[in-house]
């Protein structure tokens, strides 16, 4: 578990690419200080298993499924990347609930300049759409980050300069891709609400709009 505030940004030192898979070393310092094998680290988002390490760098196995599923399929080396350890339990909760299980990936439609902060708006498909409401989290490269408006097609949040300086995403370019993540708390709340109990499936068409959650504190 995680919570979407960036620790360090890393640097993709070696790319080891399998038929469906691919295995990353990667360049790190602050992270570096109490790792074990088998930990996990957010990696631009996506949860991934610490398989190898040495004093300044740590490998890591992305499989199929996230390949598919994230940025990553496109890495080079010499890419810089959002890195995160787990949360610690007697730590400081700053951002929110994130589980680095990335939900599919947006694309930068705009980039703006508003005053001392850097407006971006995410285009991104229906099915991740539907989970994000105004105010609410998102998770953007593993950045939490607070969800500024809403429209039919896309997104838009709020970089301010300490987040700008201390993550990629001042690198990013319109049309770049980015790996999201949405809330779980609304995932969680749609399925509860519409499981059928009697046939042990979700029922169709339930009825879950932004207005009823944002009616209902979500």
């Amino acid at each position: 578990m995680f919570t979407g505030i960036v620790e360090e940004i890393g640097k993709i030192s070696q790319v080891t690419r399998g038929v469906n898979s691919q295995k990353l070393t990667i360049r790190a310092e602050k992270i570096m200080d109490d790792m074990k094998l088998g930990d996990s680290i957010a990696v631009n988002g996506i949860c991934l298993t610490v398989t190898e390490f040495c004093n300044d760098s740590f490998t890591v196995d992305v499989m199929h499924e996230t390949l598919n599923n994230t940025s990553l399929l496109g890495v080079s080396i010499g890419k810089r990347v959002n890195l995160e350890r787990a949360m610690q339990l007697n730590g400081r909760f700053g951002g929110h609930i994130v589980s680095g299980h990335i939900d599919g990936v947006g694309l930068i439609a705009d980039i703006k300049k508003d005053d001392i902060a850097f407006r971006y708006r995410i285009s991104c498909e229906k099915h991740l759409l539907k989970y994000i409401v105004k105010k609410g989290s998102i998770t953007i490269d593993g950045i939490s980050l607070t969800v500024a408006n809403l429209y039919e097609d896309s997104f838009e949040v709020s970089i301010i300069p300490h987040t700008s300086k201390n993550t990629i995403l001042n690198e990013k370019k319109i049309g770049d891709i980015v790996n999201l993540e949405n809330d779980c708390i609304g995932k969680y709340v749609e399925r509860l609400i519409n499981f059928d109990d009697n046939k042990y499936e979700v029922k169709k068409n339930s009825g879950i709009t932004e207005e009823f959650l944002l009616k209902n504190g979500f």
